[in-house]
């Protein structure tokens, strides 16, 4: 872990190493059902792709998230309580994180825990400024492995892991537990996790937030191909790649793909991968909850559901638990 010292804030420093990428990149790429992790979409072009997905008209869970949190932050940060340590794994740009914010009573610290080096710097800066007695602590890391916390210079009540965005509808069913098993153990015996849910819904609705008219989606999907070009070597050329989202009704998830166009052979990462005209490599899952399924799911990890706040069409939930 390296610490630095970085405009108003101090980073401290877990980015996955460059081994590690390769060997992830790799392992996908030479599967039978070839597969690239979502998390190596947020570079700094990534991240800022993903920023404009989140302002176009079809992808509604960011809007109608941002009009729970502004109808129900007080009652969130109620259920908190007062002098919290507040964790944000994927905080991205930590706009809802705000509205939060605002409510709280005297909160310790903010931990913005994101993997795009560049991005989690310049929010957190941001942060930093707009609320100048309020810690910010920012870690460069995969929030989906281990990392340590770092501590404040007051110390917490609580630990509160906040979780919005539904990020946790990217993880299958296993690793969605597992993953909810870590943020446990990290906020501790008495802490807490404040967690976004997409809800099931109909299917032509998930199916356009994913494929925009603009395209905005279909350029962050071919993105990852472009870092993969720049970060490991690789000579993918996007033209020959198209983006496609379809919706698994029998898995309850929308899948986010690259479909190669034609027959294929790259190089990437020293390695020579071949692609057969119209096979797909899977880059993301972004599974759909009902409120009793995901409440089972955090039973399995030693949570409970204490309580939930929706939108009025049920679309999409904040839900906040603590250790069962």
């Amino acid at each position: 872990m390296q610490i630095s010292q970085a405009l108003s804030v101090t980073l401290h420093d877990y980015h996955p190493r460059a081994a590690d990428m390769r060997e992830e990149i790799l392992d996908g790429l030479r599967a039978q059902q070839k597969t690239l992790p979502c998390k190596y979409f947020y570079d700094e072009r990534g991240s800022r792709l993903f920023d404009a997905i989140c302002e176009l008209p079809e992808y509604y869970p960011t809007r109608i998230e941002l009009g729970i949190m502004e109808a129900h932050a007080a009652d969130m940060a109620t259920a908190l309580g007062p002098r919290v340590l507040l964790v944000e794994p994927g905080s991205g740009s930590s706009v809802k994180t705000c509205l939060l914010l605002e409510h709280l009573r005297a909160p310790r610290a903010y931990v913005p825990v994101d993997i795009s080096r560049e991005h989690l710097v310049a929010a957190a800066d941001r942060l930093n400024r707009r609320y100048p007695a309020l810690e910010v602590l920012p870690v460069c890391a995969d929030f989906s492995q281990l990392f340590a916390l770092p501590l404040p210079r007051r110390p917490a009540v609580r630990t509160v892991i906040y979780f919005p965005g539904s990020t946790i509808g990217n993880f299958e069913p296993v690793a969605a537990l597992q993953l909810l098993k870590r943020l446990r153990r990290l906020a501790g015996r008495d802490g807490g996790l404040l967690i976004g849910t997409d809800l099931q819904k109909d299917e032509a609705v998930l199916e356009r937030a994913y494929n925009d008219a603009a395209g905005v989606t279909a350029a962050f999907n071919l993105n990852l191909l472009r870092r993969l070009n720049r970060e490991l070597q690789g000579d993918f050329d996007l033209s020959r790649f198209r983006h496609r989202a379809v919706y698994n009704r029998a898995e309850g998830r929308i899948e986010m793909h690259l479909v190669s166009l034609d027959d294929l052979t790259v190089n990437v990462a020293d390695e020579t991968i071949r692609f057969r005209a119209d096979e797909v490599v899977v880059t993301e899952y972004s599974y759909k909850h009902t409120l009793s399924g995901f409440a089972a799911l955090a039973a399995q990890a030693g949570l409970a559901v204490k309580q939930v706040w929706t939108d009025d069409r049920r679309w999409f939930s904040v839900q906040y638990l603590t250790a069962g």
